[in-house]
């Protein structure tokens, strides 16, 4: 069965490239009204652009904001408003990771910030969509977690353990919400993109996909497909829970 979300509007936070720009263009794709949100208006523009030309309309509104700051949710929540006339969908996407390393070594200025953006701007976003517009008509609201959520790490402990969180976060939401508002998670695995380039790039790269029992580092798609049945209809009687897309990751042999 075909997934739609034909009269559906859906704001996609760091929408510009990536993860999030691949789950716009399935939206797109599938009838949906977009507005995806990210710092800089150009990688914006050009995003808008690619997203009409991949799904065959010319409907992608943008909106610059920076994810971590306490207005921006609230501004552009209201603009997706005002300009595409409802909220169904949330997918808090953004997110960053400005150190790498042991946490026990970490600074506090690195740490809020991963906090911040990782973790409290899905909230602060989660509760701007609620007051505006969840509350009264519903809607969906998917996380971006990260299978590194469920393991250690030498180098990006500080970013997983703020995807762990969200993971918690999403459960929490997902009771106090229903039966207005979904809210589910998605944990990836490592996806080729230019966010996870230190991860994947090179040999490195080659030995992580070897180790997956599916041969493959992840696709930005993989991930948008999924986002695309949790936002759907399909997905009604699921809330509170998350989604791991890891090529096998978690269960290979050690």
């Amino acid at each position: 069965m075909e997934l739609r979300l034909d009269g559906k509007v859906a704001l996609i936070t760091g929408g510009s490239r990536g993860i999030g720009k691949a789950i716009a263009t399935a939206f797109a794709k599938a009838g949906a009204r977009v507005m995806i949100v990210s710092r800089k208006a150009e990688p914006l523009e050009a995003a808008a652009a690619d997203i009409d030309a991949a799904s065959g309309t010319t409907g992608c509104n943008w909106f610059v904001a920076n994810t971590g700051s306490s207005d921006a949710a609230a501004d552009a929540t209201q603009a997706t408003l005002d300009r595409l006339g409802g909220l169904d969908i949330l997918v808090n996407n953004a997110a960053t990771n400005p150190y790498a390393g042991p946490m026990i070594n970490v600074d506090l200025g690195r740490w809020d910030k991963t906090i911040q953006v990782n973790l409290t701007a899905p909230l602060m976003w989660s509760q701007a969509a609620w007051q505006a517009s969840m509350k009264e008509h519903g809607g969906v609201i998917i996380n971006i977690s990260s299978v590194g959520a469920k393991m250690t790490s030498e180098s990006i402990g500080v970013y997983d353990l703020t995807k762990a969180a969200l993971l918690k976060m999403t459960e929490q939401l997902g009771a106090e919400l229903g039966p207005m508002v979904r809210v589910n998670a998605i944990c990836p695995g490592l996806i080729k993109t230019d966010f996870a380039r230190f991860l994947w790039e090179g040999e490195a790269g080659e030995k992580i996909a070897n180790s997956y029992p599916l041969k493959r580092l992840g696709e930005t798609e993989d991930i948008a497909h999924a986002a695309l049945y949790l936002a759907s209809d399909s997905a009604s009687w699921m809330t509170g829970q998350h989604l791991v897309l890891d090529g096998g990751g978690l269960v290979s042999f050690r």
